[in-house]
């Protein structure tokens, strides 16, 4: 069976940086798993952390489903095998990219069709990791019904916390099978700590670990530059590799 690890968030606070960095610890972590990099938001932009182009998404796929398939294919073939044509194979991971979601006319059972071959083909990997949609909404459909880590990331402010907060309680009202929830503070400055702390408390929630705020990524925001460019010296990248040991083998 696959870890899945999946990133929550309201829209800026980082998840996609994170979760691509996420892909580059294990990477370099483990010995040569095999790794799926799965971009859920519409506005698919983990390819571009990652360095990967992509030229099919799965809504493609899934909507090709409705005047595509030749005669005599059966739509559940048709549909598994457009699936595995989105698979876009790099040095060191695969990467998934959704697409848009389905629309107000969406024919749903292809959508179901899709995720159950989505499902099947996690089963071929050891790590998959799950850059979701920002917000909330997207918590009653995510990606995968079984989720090992959720990180829900929040940045140095008491409004992402707040949205945070909102996930979490979102996650016990829908009684998501998701094993362990990581609250994670990106972007955080050192004037910012004692008072986000105060905040978290008093929401009753506790912060797994925190991302220093790092000007090397900004610039490389600007310049287009991949999560692979980033130096091992980089201070949120250290910060993410030592919540990432913590979190997922139990490493202090």
């Amino acid at each position: 069976m696959p870890k899945i690890c999946a990133f929550a968030g309201k829209g800026g606070v980082g998840k996609t940086t994170i979760s691509a960095m996420l892909v580059r610890f294990l990477m370099e972590k483990t010995n040569n798993e095999p790794i799926l990099a799965v971009d859920a938001d519409p506005n698919s932009n983990l390819n571009e952390m990652l360095g990967a182009q992509v030229n099919v998404t799965i809504g493609e796929a899934r909507e090709s489903i409705k005047k595509e398939v030749p005669a005599g294919m059966a739509k559940d073939t048709w549909i598994e095998m457009k699936v595995h044509e989105a698979v876009i194979e790099n040095k060191g991971y695969d990467l998934l990219v959704m697409g848009r979601p389905e629309g107000t006319g969406c024919y749903c059972a292809a959508n179901s069709l899709a995720k159950k071959h989505i499902d099947l083909l996690k089963e071929n990997y050891a790590y998959v990791v799950i850059d979701n949609e920002a917000g909330m909404e997207h918590m009653s459909r995510l990606v995968t019904t079984d989720v090992d880590h959720l990180f829900v990331v929040s940045d140095a402010s008491a409004r992402g916390l707040l949205t945070a907060k909102r996930i979490l309680e979102l996650i016990t009202e829908l009684n998501l099978n998701i094993a362990k929830t990581h609250v994670l503070i990106n972007r955080l400055q050192d004037k910012d700590g004692l008072e986000l702390a105060h905040v978290a408390e008093a929401k009753g929630m506790a912060v797994t670990g925190v991302i220093r705020y790092d000007s090397t990524i900004v610039e490389g925001d600007v310049k287009g530059y991949t999560v692979f460019s980033l130096n091992g010296k980089s201070m949120a990248l250290q910060d993410a590799y030592s919540i990432f040991e913590k979190t997922l083998w139990g490493k202090e």
